[in-house]
């Protein structure tokens, strides 16, 4: 959980802001003694802080685009050392929402936790993290449709009980084939564990093997590492090497401004860009 931090005003971040555009606009940030640290990192945890208190627990559109996505923001969190900060070094960060929608789409949850994460000065300046984690459950239908890509004849559902099956297309009443779900490279695994028909199920060889799926193309280098079952979806963790955002200060500015005065919805121009 995030600690509890004082109350800011709300044009405090703005005055951070100004403090740290010398900063992010110049070729490099020099190395300072524990004194100047604390002088350097206090606009950067007030800027961090000031986002905690303008964004946890509140509903947001953001505008990506033509593509407005909606979302809670449940967690913000971050240790701050004040030597790194004074580097511009944030260290992990993490991010977690729920009730996330675009479009047709949507998710329950995601959390992102950014490893590494740092300033690079420069016009405009860039956050960069190096490794992401990322987790969300998505959707039981998305099972289906990795399954039908690969496998037209086949059906994948997820059931109450919480197993993962695959049925005939043409004969759906035949019954089922359970199956075990797993990750290997690009792949999705599906070993057969049993065979149901009615009430009736027949346990399978362990030695079973697995039939190999692949996943869909996903961008920026974006690895699926592991995958479970969720009671009607599936829990997917995944890694992204590197991350990297611009951060434009009139853009930045632009967001606080509208936070700090009510609006809870700003646009970015990007959010995610990996290092392909």
């Amino acid at each position: 959980m995030s600690p509890k931090v004082p109350r800011l005003r709300w044009d405090d971040p703005l005055r951070a802001l100004d403090m740290l555009s010398s900063l992010w606009s110049s070729s490099g940030l020099p190395s300072v003694g524990a004194g100047a640290a604390q002088a350097v990192a206090a606009p950067y945890r007030t800027l961090f802080t000031s986002l905690q208190q303008l964004l946890v627990g509140k509903e947001v559109t953001v505008g990506l685009g033509d593509q407005d996505v909606v979302l809670t923001v449940t967690e913000l969190d971050s240790a701050l050392e004040p030597q790194g900060l004074a580097v511009g070094q944030l260290g992990e960060v993490r991010v977690a929402a729920r009730d996330i929608r675009w479009g047709e789409q949507r998710l329950q949850h995601a959390v992102a936790v950014l490893h590494n994460v740092h300033i690079r000065p420069g016009v405009p300046p860039v956050v960069v993290a190096a490794p992401v984690k990322l987790s969300s459950a998505l959707p039981a239908s998305i099972f289906d449709d990795v399954v039908r890509r690969a496998v037209p004849q086949l059906r994948g559902e997820l059931c109450e009980d919480g197993t993962a099956r695959l049925r005939w297309v043409r004969q759906p009443g035949w019954g089922g084939l359970e199956v075990d779900l797993d990750v290997v490279g690009k792949t999705l695994g599906l070993r057969p564990r049993a065979l149901v028909a009615g009430q009736r199920r027949w346990m399978l060889p362990a030695r079973t093997p697995a039939y190999r799926v692949p996943l869909p193309e996903l961008p920026h280098e974006l690895l699926v590492t592991d995958i479970s079952l969720g009671l009607d979806s599936l829990e997917v963790s995944a890694l992204l090497p590197e991350w990297r955002m611009d951060l434009p200060l009139r853009n930045l500015e632009d967001v606080i401004t509208r936070l700090s005065q009510g609006a809870l919805s700003f646009t970015w121009p990007s959010l995610l860009r990996g290092s392909g």
